[in-house]
């Protein structure tokens, strides 16, 4: 459900950035990488309302009777700054927006930090918390380093995995795109899970056929773990402002015993040592999920929100 008439293209990228990297979002979402990778699946599409970008898209998450409902992320500056008319005029004519196409308005995952702003414009909004939405942030260094207690299991695990197998680290290019996608072809057939997260998964692979191919121009960093010359871990991820990087897709095969440590590792150290911060994104509330981004000792939660009008 396209709510608006702008499509994500990579043609588009340089003006999408401009509002995407114009403020400090933090929001695992809101990074061009991001939103072309999930562009179909979720929908995605664009305008300028008033001195703002609104964006739109579904999600698989929330649904409302079994209904996906269209949602907007929260407005996006190019300038840094927001000022309070401009962005009431914005939200009440994006609401008018959908309301004509018979739709309910919603934005959805707000971080805290813009919330605040946003209730100062538009104060008769609602909101509530969205806890399988919320990122999860970490250290890079901490990642690259696994120091103390925390981390020893991960430790013991990425240890057994350097002395035991016989690995190359690389960046992953569009020219391995054929050999990545026949990595996330056996993941998903030795994958285990419920009919709802297959279906996710299933998505997921879709949209990756597209993002191996255009690593370059969409600006994706990535990297990979070969054994024996094939493909048994990757890592995807982008740029998320001046000071983090958004890991987007993290896989490895569990037949080799501490791959998810090394890719974790070797992404971190490799790929993304000039981020201060990693965003490993939400856990959608999959409790085994939840479980694994926990253990890494996230340094925070960005708490996301969902705004409404009753």
């Amino acid at each position: 459900m396209y709510m608006f008439d702008n499509r994500i293209t990579v043609e588009d990228r340089p003006l999408l950035e401009e509002y995407l990297n114009g403020y400090e979002y933090k929001t695992s979402g809101l990074s061009f990488s991001a939103q072309y990778m999930w562009r179909e699946i979720n929908q995605f599409s664009w305008d300028i309302v008033g001195e703002y970008m609104c964006i739109s898209g579904i999600s698989h998450l929330e649904l409302e009777d079994g209904i996906i409902l269209p949602f907007m992320f929260p407005p996006l500056t190019k300038t840094g700054e927001y000022q309070k008319d401009a962005l009431r005029e914005t939200i009440y004519k994006s609401k008018e927006h959908f309301e004509k196409a018979g739709q309910p308005f919603s934005l959805r995952l707000v971080p805290f930090h813009l919330m605040e702003i946003i209730k100062e414009a538009v104060p008769e909004m609602s909101w509530k918390d969205d806890r399988p939405n919320y990122d999860y942030i970490y250290l890079t260094q901490d990642l690259i380093e696994l120091k103390g207690r925390d981390f020893h299991s991960k430790k013991n695990h990425l240890n057994y995995f350097k002395k035991t197998f016989d690995y190359e680290y690389v960046d992953l290019t569009s020219d391995m795109a054929d050999e990545a996608m026949a990595f996330i072809d056996a993941f998903n057939k030795r994958k285990e899970v419920p009919a709802s997260e297959m279906e996710m998964l299933k998505m997921e692979e879709e949209a990756m056929k597209d993002v191996f191919v255009n690593l370059e121009k969409v600006g994706y960093v990535a990297g990979a773990i070969l054994i024996d010359g094939n493909i048994e871990a990757i890592a995807i991820g982008g740029k998320l402002g001046s000071k983090m990087i958004t890991e987007h897709v993290e896989k490895a095969n569990v037949n080799f015993r501490g791959a998810y440590q090394a890719i974790n590792n070797e992404f971190c150290k490799r790929t993304a040592s000039w981020a201060k911060y990693i965003n490993r994104e939400e856990d959608m509330g999959i409790p085994n999920l939840r479980k694994a981004k926990l253990s890494y000792r996230p340094v925070k939660l960005l708490e996301k929100y969902i705004g409404y009008f009753k």
